[in-house]
């Protein structure tokens, strides 16, 4: 099985009091108080970006950076029983919110399979799940995380183009590499586009000629920080989400070569093969140069 450096989030249970105030600042809405304590209720969702940690007062959540297994719901759902019920139902209905359907149904069959071996009754959880019940006495789901960073979906409505207006067509959010998930149903099975910061605001019609049918990440390897994060990301992308083309645009200056070594870099690391196309904007706004890689 393929193994990849992984950021995971800790919770000190003896530290934890609830407060509820690392909530607000998980990006993905993975971290909900449950029972009277913060639960990470969805280890898939977790970008291990730490925001969460400078607004824990107890100091009680952690980030350890180790090889570890790809995602794998049977362990996280083996591990969550321990937790509780409520702990449970808030974990599967994070999968579903997000569609990992097929993840759900891991979790279910687990449960089905070892009904009497916990302390979770799967019908109370199904019975939850079906009827949304998500706001039972003792915990909170998703009320407080970020809405300007915070994963959706963005569906745009079939619209005749008016002269001058040019509709997005940007399908998901976040994009940037720092707070984008690798592993988020948006990458899965798509084709990547990968740009730089400036890339769009230099080439006209970006969005219908390039943006178009792709899953997009924004990135600027002069400027941004924790760049070493990045490659981890993009063999997440290549190995767990499968993407089926990267394409990596980026502009004419020497410092924007930094995203295609990123990418090459993560192409040696991965296990899986996966094409690369290169496309280089001139500061004016012209093609230099588009070939596969």
């Amino acid at each position: 099985m393929t193994m990849m450096k992984r950021d995971i989030i800790e919770i000190d249970d003896e530290k934890c009091t609830g407060c509820g105030q690392c909530v607000p600042n998980c990006h993905e809405g993975a971290l909900q108080v449950i029972d009277g304590k913060v639960r990470l209720v969805s280890e898939l969702m977790c970008d291990g970006l730490g925001a969460c940690i400078g607004h824990c007062p107890e100091d009680a959540i952690m980030i350890t950076n180790r090889e570890a297994e790809p995602y794998d719901e049977v362990k996280v759902i083996s591990d969550m029983v321990s937790k509780g019920k409520n702990t449970v139902i808030a974990h599967l209905k994070h999968l579903r919110d997000h569609s990992e359907h097929g993840y759900l149904k891991e979790g279910i069959t687990w449960l089905r399979e070892n009904q009497g071996e916990t302390s979770v009754d799967v019908n109370e959880v199904i019975n939850a799940l079906a009827h949304g019940e998500n706001d039972h006495e003792g915990h909170t789901y998703n009320g407080g995380s970020c809405p300007g960073s915070r994963e959706r979906a963005i569906v745009s409505p079939v619209m005749e183009q008016v002269i001058g207006e040019i509709p997005s067509e940007l399908r998901h959010w976040p994009v940037q590499m720092h707070l984008v998930n690798p592993a988020s149903p948006a990458y899965r099975d798509a084709d990547l586009l990968l740009s730089a910061d400036c890339v769009a605001y230099s080439i006209g019609g970006f969005h219908n000629k390039y943006l178009k049918g792709k899953s997009l990440a924004i990135a600027c390897p002069k400027l941004d920080s924790g760049t070493e994060s990045y490659i981890e990301k993009l063999v997440t992308m290549i190995d767990v989400a499968k993407v089926n083309t990267v394409t990596v645009m980026i502009m004419e200056v020497p410092c924007c070569g930094g995203l295609l070594n990123m990418v090459n870099i993560a192409r040696q690391k991965a296990s899986r093969k996966v094409p690369v196309k290169v496309i280089m904007v001139s500061i004016d706004g012209k093609i230099l140069k588009e070939e596969w890689n």
